[in-house]
């Protein structure tokens, strides 16, 4: 059926007539038409592929690869140590009369510190002076009898033996006064042992016997301590192992130590703070601990205000050795992998590939790199993370090392989330 001859009756009022007239369907096809129409042009347009906006390349800082001599730290666990630590005992049984010093003071050499009861001692000594009275008044008369005897035995009026009895008689007198001049001396060196002097200026300590004690040498002879704190000894042990490592890095090259071991030693206090003064070592044992297997070191330290005290913790930084030609790079550098950490490595084309390194000890901020990296090539350090293999990166700031200038001007932005770690060198010295 034609549909342009067909007409269809609707109720249309004529603007001049008040009859109904009838109108062609072809004017009511339009908004079907209009809206095919629409609906063609949507489903092209669907076929077409949109253009999909290019992400932008990641935003990466690098460093160059500078091997440089490095000088290292080695960190022990160490405590401290008087220099000379003193029991203050008794050296004669008797009762303590008095303590003279105030606990925890400091003491002088020659301060009296306890006093014992004398008169005991002076008894003795009053006895052991008659005794040796008494033997040299019978020295004198042995002596004056052989000056007697020997005359007359060159005369003959004496015999022979009567000469030898005279004789034997004033040596044995000359000895009873040696014996007893001994006595005197023992009884007077007694009665100076009931004053109690500290040998050393040092710290004193608590006083283990209080007034009016009995006290023995052999068991409770024990009084106090006295620690002398300026210079103060630091002990510190290293293992076995550790003495083997640092002994094959040296063969190897990898490691040299100061010439005739002349370490330099600083110390970390118990609160992170670092004490003023440096030290020394001054002794290592020769041998390992058989209990322990640890070589014991000690270092001295200069100590005028009795900063340190014996028994503290501390850490013991030993300094003066250095890594020839060491591959330093900042920790944040390095990522753990499944099986091993690697880093990444920007080419010329400014794109980054992943490389597997042999990593060493800690230096600060920074990780010494074995094996893995050569001199000159640039590694990423900050945005690592949003890295990938093949993709070109954009460099935002060269940390120093890379000699590339001023960063760009868009770059501010990116690199100032790293501003506090710019300074941080490929191979930086220790801290």
């Amino acid at each position: 059926m034609n549909t342009a001859s067909v007409t269809r009756a609707l109720p249309i009022r004529g603007p001049r007539s008040s009859r109904w007239r009838t109108l062609p369907s072809s004017l009511l096809a339009l908004p079907l038409l209009t809206a095919l129409l629409a609906l063609l042009t949507l489903v092209a347009g669907c076929g077409k592929k949109e253009a999909l906006p290019q992400a932008s390349a990641p935003e990466v800082t690098v460093m160059t690869v500078t091997p440089r001599d490095t000088p290292v730290e080695f960190e022990f666990t160490a405590q401290t140590e008087s220099s000379r630590e003193v029991q203050i005992r008794a050296r004669v049984d008797g009762f303590l009369d008095r303590r003279t010093y105030v606990e925890g003071s400091l003491v002088k050499t020659g301060q009296t510190m306890f006093l014992m009861d004398p008169k005991p001692f002076e008894a003795a000594l009053q006895t052991a002076k008659g005794q040796l009275a008494q033997q040299q008044a019978r020295y004198q008369v042995a002596k004056a009898n052989l000056a007697r005897v020997q005359p007359l035995v060159a005369q003959n009026a004496l015999s022979k033996k009567d000469l030898d009895d005279a004789v034997g008689n004033e040596a044995q007198a000359a000895a009873a006064v040696i014996a007893a001049r001994g006595e005197v001396d023992t009884a007077q060196l007694n009665l100076s042992y009931t004053t109690i002097k500290s040998p050393l200026t040092g710290l004193s300590s608590f006083a283990r016997q209080q007034d009016g004690s009995y006290v023995t040498a052999t068991q409770s002879g024990l009084l106090t301590t006295v620690y002398q704190l300026n210079p103060m000894w630091v002990n510190f042990s290293i293992s076995e192992n550790e003495m083997l490592k640092y002994r094959d890095q040296i063969a190897a090259g990898h490691l040299r130590f100061p010439a005739n071991n002349d370490f330099s030693v600083s110390l970390v206090l118990a609160d992170g703070s670092t004490y003023s003064e440096h030290g020394t070592i001054d002794f290592a044992n020769p041998a390992f601990s058989t209990e322990t297997g640890t070589f014991l070191v000690r270092a001295v330290f200069d100590n005028p205000k009795a900063a340190l005290r014996p028994g503290q913790f501390v850490r013991a930084r030993v300094g003066g050795a250095i890594r020839p030609n060491a591959i330093l790079v900042p920790q944040r550098a390095v990522l753990q992998g499944s099986k091993s950490h690697f880093l990444w490595v920007v080419d010329n084309e400014s794109k980054g590939h992943q490389r597997v390194v042999e990593v060493g000890e800690w230096q600060g901020d920074d990780w010494f790199i074995t094996d893995g990296l050569k001199p000159g090539e640039r590694v990423v350090v900050d945005g690592a993370i949003r890295v990938s293999a093949g993709v070109p990166l954009k460099i935002v700031q060269r940390l120093p090392g890379e000699g590339g200038g001023a960063q760009p001007a868009g770059a501010q932005a990116g690199a100032s989330a790293t501003a506090s770690a710019a300074p941080v060198s490929g191979a930086s010295a220790s801290e």
